[in-house]
């Protein structure tokens, strides 16, 4: 029986391959009766690769191909992706006949690796569709360090270093411009001056930096080569909070749920926490003990979800007071348990009461 299935499945390879040799020829002899020869697309090369470019600049290529059939060559679409702009001086082309495939993209102003697909659709009965990729590594002549800034509000000017820029290509160029998050990180700079090489002492406003922790540094420059250096940076904040977002399954209404949290100073310094209360006054919470640990304090919480009133769920935010001013965010995502709605269902059931006959 074995032997029987092995035949018959190699019987039914040779049959399927000869169905497709039997289509191909039979497209060709289809050609040959109808009158019409077959039409067939040839591109001299299906990558193009621009190799290493300048950032913020407009490249252009070529894709060129030939009609290599006896029949007319009609070419009904170009798919391409984002950012990519294509043009063909004609859609048709006799036998023999060649043309052009122009493409056109911009590059960033950042260091990157790009690469985009093409599709060209035409009557080539044998191709429908020619895949064409354009690929370009950009690459800045400006380099800069450090790249990524790490602040400490507790240390001078916050421990920020001198950004140094430099001309990879030994061209001179300025800074125009120099812009951070919400302003928390200025600098002195000469727009008229030119060099390869600037060092920026960037100056900290730390108020303005404890309330944007996060960001970045945009440098503007007139380098035809980079026309941008960017700084991230991120600062230790003061205090850690642990778990940043509480959540409770299978809650029930106005029944309490003890949960820990976690407050730390990040800079080892003594703290006291005032309270700790209900910003949108949904969920009730009270703190049962208050534990020194090191650097900060461990709080045992009980917290008590809300009436239900036909809801599966319910949100708050509750707030951290440390003496001294600052609040600290905790957010508090509950879902009620479902059993007690099932067993009232199952209980109903059970007191229905039977139809007698």
């Amino acid at each position: 029986m074995k032997r029987e299935f092995e035949i018959h499945a190699s019987q039914m390879i040779c049959v399927i391959c000869g169905l497709v040799s039997f289509l191909q020829i039979g497209c060709q002899e289809q050609a040959k009766l109808t009158g019409k020869p077959l039409t067939e697309i040839k591109f001299e090369k299906l990558v193009y690769d621009f190799g290493e470019v300048g950032p913020n600049a407009k490249h252009t290529g070529e894709f060129k191909f030939t009609n290599i059939g006896e029949g007319l060559l009609n070419i009904t679409k170009v798919e391409r992706c984002c950012g990519v702009v294509t043009r063909l001086d004609k859609m048709e082309y006799g036998p023999g006949e060649s043309g052009v495939l122009k493409v056109e993209w911009n590059s960033g102003p950042r260091e990157s690796s790009m690469a985009r697909k093409l599709k060209v659709h035409s009557n080539d009965p044998n191709t429908p569709v020619t895949n064409l990729t354009i690929k370009a590594k950009v690459v800045l002549q400006i380099d800069w360090e450090p790249k990524r800034l790490k602040l400490f509000l507790d240390e001078d000017n916050a421990g920020c270093p001198k950004v140094t820029i430099s001309s990879i290509d030994n061209r001179p160029f300025s800074i125009t411009g120099f812009k951070s998050t919400a302003d928390c990180i200025t600098a002195d700079y000469d727009p008229s001056a030119e060099a390869t090489k600037f060092v920026l002492e960037p100056k900290v406003d730390a108020e303005k930096l404890q309330k944007n922790l996060k960001g970045r540094i945009n440098i503007s420059l007139n380098h035809p080569q980079g026309k941008t250096a960017v700084v991230l940076y991120s600062v230790l904040p003061k205090y850690t909070v642990n778990p940043r977002m509480l959540i409770m399954f299978d809650a029930e209404p106005n029944k309490p749920i003890v949960r820990t949290i976690s407050v730390l100073n990040n800079y080892k310094k003594d703290f006291e926490i005032e309270s700790l209360s209900s910003k949108n006054n949904v969920v009730a919470i009270k703190i049962l003990e208050k534990k020194k640990i090191r650097n900060g304090y461990q709080l045992e919480v009980a917290i008590t979800p809300p009436a239900a009133e036909g809801k599966t769920k319910f949100t708050d935010l509750f707030s951290v007071s440390i003496k001294g001013g600052e609040k600290l965010p905790i957010r508090c995502n509950g879902y009620y348990t479902r059993r007690k709605a099932k067993a009232k269902t199952q209980q109903s059931t059970l007191e229905k009461p039977s139809q007698s006959n």
